[in-house]
């Protein structure tokens, strides 16, 4: 795309019918990147009705799931061709390191071509026969795309949470309107572009940029919508919830967490330290199955904790497009100052603050942040129950199994959990007790497209990815039929 100033609405780039812009910024110097369309209600409107028109009258639902896979492993192949470009434009609007980036841009060309395969084999499981105990009845079950669907994602991993609804909602049928975070919305115009090349017939998808409460508002409460699919914080999750709730919308949301990590004494401490770095640092910590609350069999408490200073202090820090930099700056502003607050928050409860918190020496402006280690945090205090999104980790010491499970579980989230121990019976047993959607061992925040992805309790509902995702946008039709030459015989005698 030569500019980002326009939506994509029914397979064209138009401008937003107010004719508003707003301004997406660099969080490593502060500087506007550019000037991005600004979507209001009548653009939502206009979206939806493209993407209802496009599956009530257009061919992409009634065509094979055959055809539907071409077509992604079309949009992967271009994603591909365009993966440098694609990263650094990531790096410019999130922040984070070019490695990382890269890794996520793979991840979605990957994501396509998983869902193009599910679609491949879809044709021959869309209908099951079902088993009746009158055999003068036939029946069927069969699935069907949910219709249009609505997608907000979040800023933290903005191509990627794309792909995660976009991918599965075409390969069962869908048509969608995607609505990116407004904190980074330049890589899902680049998919809206890559998906008008591969030859996405128009209106299946459309992307509609713009604030929350002037775009993505509108977006769930519009009645044309069939299915939501959302993925951000609880507070935002309910006003969509409650938005679904008038209409009885499909619905699914993957919210926020507060992951517990369990270390026994028995663990190898480089092996924990790492893995406790990677669940916490990786994006900055801005990543919802973060594992942020780290309980440590109190023998390997205090070596732990010294041998985590030590490597976390060494992690360097700086403008993603930079080599070597594992860290760059928060995603804006508004979350630089919200985890500044946190850290505050967390010395004010008596938590000890072993390193960390504050803007590196070396950097005078951007959103960057020394990652922050607290020891000795109480359960009952703020920083330990409530999700920070931040490079902030809290640590506490355990005694036993019991007491480890029982504090891990005391949470209102249950997103993801990690279990760490050579003991890999206790691991195994640790593991299916944890309350939570996902669970680690002997690692923290591997991620892979085939395995279903959710949480328990306020963390969400439902499950994305795997043969999950694509369910979150089947519906089961029964389809029954009366077989016999005799009259039913219930009213005619």
């Amino acid at each position: 795309m030569k500019s980002h100033d326009q939506l994509y609405i029914d397979g064209q780039w138009v401008r937003p019918q107010q004719g508003g812009t707003f301004a997406t910024i660099d969080p490593s110097d502060e500087s506007v990147i550019t000037q991005v369309a600004a979507a209001t209600a009548q653009d939502v409107d206009l979206a939806v009705k493209a993407a209802r028109r496009a599956f009530d009258e257009g061919p992409w639902p009634h065509m094979s799931g055959a055809e539907r896979a071409m077509i992604l492993r079309a949009i992967a192949n271009g994603i591909r061709e365009r993966q440098d470009e694609l990263a650094a434009l990531e790096v410019r609007d999130n922040g984070k390191p070019l490695p990382e980036a890269l890794w996520d841009i793979g991840d979605t060309a990957g994501c396509f071509d998983f869902y193009a395969d599910l679609a491949d084999n879809l044709d021959g499981q869309r209908e099951q026969n079902i088993a009746l105990a009158d055999e003068r009845f036939t029946s069927v079950a069969r699935k069907e795309p949910v219709g249009v669907a609505g997608a907000i994602i979040p800023w933290n991993f903005p191509m990627l949470m794309a792909a995660w609804k976009v991918a599965p909602a075409l390969a069962a049928g869908c048509c969608m309107v995607l609505k990116p975070s407004e904190l980074t919305p330049l890589t899902a115009l680049e998919l809206a572009d890559i998906a008008h090349q591969a030859g996405l017939p128009a209106g299946v998808l459309n992307v509609v940029t713009g604030l929350g409460q002037d775009a993505g508002a509108p977006l769930s409460e519009h009645p044309g919508i069939d299915k939501l699919a959302f993925t951000g914080s609880v507070p935002t999750g309910t006003r969509i919830m409650q938005a679904a709730a008038r209409d009885i919308k499909n619905l699914s949301l993957e919210l926020g967490g507060k992951s517990p990590f369990i270390i026994f004494d028995d663990s190898d401490i480089e092996a924990a330290v790492e893995w406790i770095m990677f669940g916490i640092f990786w994006n900055q910590g801005e990543v919802c199955s973060a594992t942020s609350r780290v309980l440590v069999q109190r023998n390997l408490y205090e070596p732990l904790l010294k041998r985590l200073v030590e490597q976390t202090e060494r992690l360097s820090i700086g403008n993603g497009m930079e080599e070597g930099v594992l860290l760059g700056p928060l995603v804006s502003r508004g979350q630089y100052d919200k985890v500044l607050a946190a850290i505050a928050r967390g010395r004010e409860e008596g938590a000890t603050l072993l390193t960390g918190g504050t803007r590196p020496a070396h950097c005078d402006k951007g959103y960057f942040l020394t990652p922050a280690i607290f020891a000795d945090v109480p359960e009952d205090s703020w920083i330990w129950k409530e999700e920070i999104f931040g490079p902030v980790v809290c640590v506490r010491p355990f005694d036993g199994e019991a007491e480890a499970l029982r504090s891990a579980n005391d949470s209102r989230f249950g997103l993801a959990a990690a279990v760490m121990s050579r003991d890999l019976e206790r691991a195994e047993r640790v593991a299916r007790r944890l309350r939570a959607g996902i669970v680690w061992i002997n690692c923290s925040q591997p991620t892979f497209t085939e395995a279903p992805w959710g949480g328990y309790k306020q963390s969400g509902i439902g499950r994305e990815l795997g043969e999950w995702g694509l369910n979150n946008y089947l519906e089961t039709k029964q389809i029954t039929r009366y077989d016999s030459e005799q009259p039913w015989g219930w009213y005619i005698k």
